[in-house]
C-alpha cells in the first residue's frame, strides 16, 4: 500500500463550509474531493476546472466576444438617432 502524505490548506471559514455543505450533497467528504481533483490533475496534465470570467464565460468565450465587438466597431454602419437605425433596417 502506498504510503499516505497529508496536505494542510489554508482557506476562509466561510469557502470551508459552503464546499462541505455542497460535498456532503454530492455524498463526497472533504479528503476525497481533494483527492479527486488532485488525482485529475495528474491525469489531465493541467488544472481541471472550467475557469470563467466575472461575466460567466470561459476566457477563450470572452477573448472572441470581445475580438467580434471590436471588428463590429470598426466595420460596422453608425447611426446618429434610432430613427435612422429603424429606417435602414426597415429598407
Amino acid at each position: 500500500m502506498a504510503t499516505q502524505n497529508t496536505i494542510q490548506v489554508r482557506i476562509d471559514k466561510k469557502t470551508k463550509e459552503e464546499a462541505r455543505k455542497t460535498l456532503d450533497e454530492l455524498g463526497l467528504d472533504m479528503s476525497t474531493a481533494v483527492k479527486m481533483f488532485l488525482r485529475n490533475v495528474t491525469i489531465t496534465k493541467s488544472i481541471p476546472l472550467d475557469l470563467r470570467t466575472e461575466n460567466g464565460f470561459t476566457i477563450a468565450q470572452e477573448q472572441a466576444l470581445i475580438k467580434e465587438t471590436e471588428e463590429a466597431k470598426r466595420s460596422g454602419k453608425r447611426f446618429a438617432s434610432v430613427d435612422a437605425l429603424m429606417k435602414d433596417l426597415r429598407s
